[in-house]
This record gives structure tokens, sequence and C-alpha cells, in this order.
């Protein structure tokens, strides 16, 4: 239900990175007749890609299944960094028109439900000049990632003012840091740490990566040959389509196999990882976590480069724990000393659910770590909201081209029927109620009751698997018990309320 309104939208996106850009594009595909408009707090483009810009910087996922289902990835290297990434979803935006629709600086803050108009007042406020907006919309996409942009995660250190070098957190990297030649000593073992080290170690003095525990690392070549070797011969969109389905069901079987058979991951990991590092190497001591592979995102290495830092020396990797920093670097609980010029902390992210804004349904404040997810999308009791959350062990992306689909079609279904409003409900007492993800990461655990819940089965389970969620969420029926279509009573003409 469209107006003449300059003030109101359809669909409104919160959030221009790569899930909002790419929401607009296939809503703008399937839904030609809807207006949509998206709010982002940032001054440019690119949410993560455009955030994050430390040395080496890249995605631990293949471009094949990081990039849009509807535009090809036709660069030679598969596993890509940060800016050839960033170019990636400015170009989409462009080709489809979507940069003009962006309306940049404006923080979402809240969003308020009448269930009388059928609609959410989105207020939001500007980043430079702290002005407030509001713009109405029917429906409300969260496309605002899972983290908060504002500052990383460091955890309270001891000692840590004593430092009399540079101490910098990787979401917030100072624009001309001079580490040539340098000691640097990067806390941390995931996959920020895993990319940092080996970039800064091609012209630092000496890397050091302090872990408490380790990771499970996996050493791929950063180019797909088997694409680079088709796309001579077909078609770019062809190869894609056929890349993206070979690398999604290879991240299946690893997956599936990790959960059932462990120890024999375990010892193909170690295998690889013995081979790269030699036999004089402490691999028990370095790269053998206390948990199962895929408990925690494994660590993508891309043409081994860490390994190879480890090898020739310009790396070391030190497991331990911190007892306090001292003015010359970190003092460890063995008693071993860490000396230090700069010292990185890729200690993590503040995850935030929907972006941190506050919602309100008929002047009622909702909590939504009280909600249950609708196929992964939506939340119980809350209308006219979908918000796009991708997978934890594959790439986010082809979570986030199944969530905008399913999106697609319940709007359609809606016009189709005539229908204003959509609420999903969990009517099933069968139904356990579980937490959101099933991660082990200190960064996930931290932050877990802030988010929504998923339920034991379906439509309220999250299977994390590709080919389950296809057929679920592209094919399955929009018609289901467990949503309440409804048609709004409108008091007053839609025109004069997106007016007042």
């Amino acid at each position: 239900m469209s107006n003449h309104n300059s003030n109101y939208v359809d669909v409104l996106i919160v959030g221009a990175g790569l899930s909002g850009i790419g929401a607009a594009c296939h809503l703008q595909n399937q839904c030609p007749n809807k207006s949509v408009a998206i709010l982002e707090g940032r001054a440019s483009i690119g949410g993560t890609w455009d955030i994050f810009r430390y040395p080496g910087i890249r995605s631990d996922s293949d471009m094949y299944t990081l990039g849009y289902k509807f535009k090809p990835w036709k660069n030679a290297k598969s596993i890509a960094d940060g800016p050839a990434i960033l170019s990636y979803i400015r170009e989409t935006a462009a080709e489809h028109g979507i940069d003009k629709k962006i309306r940049f600086n404006q923080k979402v803050v809240r969003a308020s439900w009448s269930s009388e108009t059928a609609q959410w007042t989105v207020e939001s406020k500007h980043g430079e000049t702290g002005e407030s907006s509001t713009i109405v919309c029917s429906f409300l996409m969260m496309c605002s990632g899972y983290y908060s942009y504002e500052t990383g995660y460091t955890p309270d250190f001891p000692g840590v003012e004593q430092f009399q070098g540079t101490i910098i957190h990787p979401q917030k990297w100072p624009e001309n840091l001079d580490y040539k030649g340098k000691r640097v000593l990067v806390i941390g073992s995931g996959a920020t740490a895993v990319t940092l080290v080996p970039a800064m170690a091609e012209t630092a003095g000496h890397v050091t990566m302090l872990q408490r525990s380790p990771t499970y690392m996996v050493s791929l070549p950063s180019s797909d040959r088997i694409a680079n070797t088709l796309r001579r011969i077909l078609p770019a969109s062809i190869v894609y389509s056929l890349t993206r389905w070979k690398n999604t069901l290879k991240g299946i079987l690893i997956y599936q196999l990790s959960q059932r058979r462990p120890e024999f991951v375990k010892q193909l990991i170690k295998k690889q990882l013995r081979k790269e590092l030699g036999p004089d190497f402490d691999l028990e001591r370095h790269f053998t976590p206390p948990y199962n592979p895929w408990d925690q995102r494994m660590c993508l290495v891309p043409d081994g480069d860490m390994l190879i830092a480890l090898r020739e020396k310009r790396a070391s990797i030190v497991t331990d724990h911190i007892d306090t920093f001292t003015p010359t670097g970190i003092k460890l609980k063995s008693g071993e000393q860490l000396e230090a010029d700069i010292i990185v902390t890729a200690t993590g992210l503040n995850l935030v659910s929907l972006g941190g804004i506050s919602l309100t349904i008929d002047g009622q404040s909702i909590e939504t770590n009280k909600s249950v997810t609708y196929k992964g999308s939506m939340l119980t009791g809350v209308p006219n909201l979908a918000f796009v959350f991708g997978y934890t062990n594959a790439s986010w992306t082809l979570k986030a081209d199944l969530i905008c689909t399913f999106v697609c079609r319940l709007l359609n279904y809606m016009d189709k029927h005539k229908y204003r409003q959509v609420t999903p409900h969990l009517n099933d007492s069968s139904v356990e109620d579980l937490p959101l993800l099933d991660l082990t990461s200190g960064y996930v655990l931290r932050a877990l009751d802030r988010f929504p819940r998923q339920g034991s089965k379906l439509p309220w389970r999250l299977y994390q698997n590709y080919i389950f969620d296809t057929l679920m969420i592209r094919f399955g029926s929009i018609k289901d018990d467990a949503l309440e279509f409804k048609n709004a009573e409108v008091q007053a003409k839609v025109g004069e309320v997106a007016t007042a």
C-alpha cells in the first residue's frame, strides 16, 4: 500500500552494507512496485568492508559464496581483500541505482509499530548534527549486521595504562601507523589475528601472536583454479553459479564431517599443519584447540600465509595467559616477558541485536531477546519486520540472499491477498527454547542473552545448512499456521497518517 508522501516508503532497509545493498537489489527485482529506501548510520556504503582498514583485511569466505547470487564475481582471486569486496558492493549499488536510495548519517534509534495504521514510524539521528528525523514504512528490514560499529571488544587488561607503546583495536585502525621494523604483539587467535600477523610480518621487525587457546586453521589457495579454468570456456554467470554450488556443498560436507567425525577432521587438519610447519613445531600446544572443529569458527589461511610467516620466523606464536601489561610489553602468567612497541588487541567484537534499536508495538516496549526467530528472519510477536542474519558456518551472503528472497515472496503474497500485516506466533508448546547461535566462542557467549532465541524444531530452528534452508525458505509455502495475516483496521487514510 503506497502513498505519495516523501516521508513514506513501502520497505525501509536499515544498513547499507553487504546485506542492505543486496536486500534493495532483490526487492527492486522481485517486488518492482515497492518503494524502497535505506538508512545508513555512517557516511558511506559498505558496512564491515568500509569500517575495517587493518593490514591484510580480507574475507574468510570465498567470493563465489560471499558474492551476491545475481552478480558474478569475476576477479581471479576468490579469497578477496577488503578493498576488492568494498568496490564489488559499491559497484552493485551503482549498477542497480541503489546508491540513490540511501540516506547517509542516519543512525536508527527506535521504531514504533502502530496496528491502527499497519505502519512503522522509524526515528533516526543524524551522525554529525544530532538532528532527529522520522520516516514511515509498511515493512521494516533490518540489515544492520550483528556487532557494534562504535567500538570493538577489549577485555580489562591489568596494568594496561603502564604500557608506553601504542595500543590499537583493529576496528579503529589509525591511517598512517608505521610499524616497519617494530616489535608487534597481536593478542587473539581468531580470523582478525590470523589476517594481521602475516600482513604485518612483511615489514615489521617481528610479529608475535599471543593466544589464550588455539584455533583450528585451514590453509586454502586464494584462487579457485577450477573456476578460473572454466571461465575461459564458459560464460561468467554459468561459472559463477557452478562454483557457488561447488563451494557451498564442499563447506556443508566439511561442516557435517566435523560434527559427525571430529577426530578424523582433527587428524586431517593436523596433517596439513605438520606438512606446512615442519616436524619441530609444537602443534599440540599452539594448534590443537580444546574443542571439536566447528564448535567455533575455523580460521582460513589463504595460500598458507600465516604458516609461511611462522616457518620463516618472521612471526611467532605464544600460548599463555596475560598476567599484566608492563611499560615495555606484557608479562605472562608463566613469568615470560613479551617486549613490544605496538600491541594490537584482536580480541573480538561487541555483538548487538537488530542494530541496538529499541522497538515498541502500540506503545509497548518489546524485548526482542524474549522473541523466537521464525525461519531465522522474523520475530514472534513482531509484525512486518524481517532481519538478515547470515550463516556462522558458511558465507553470510548465502543466507542473506535466501532471507531476501523469502521477504520478497512474503510481500508479494500479502499484496495478492490484500493483507497489510503479518506476525509470527509460536503456538506449539512442544517447541523448546534454544540459544540463537550454537558457537562456543567468547564473543558469542558474552552476548547471547541480548539476542532472540531459536526453537527446537521447524520453522523455529536454524539448521545452518544451505540446501535445507533453500528448500524451506525459497520453496516452502508462505501460508503457514505460524504466520498470522491481517488486514489492518485503518482508522484514517494512509496519506493523512504518513503526513501527520
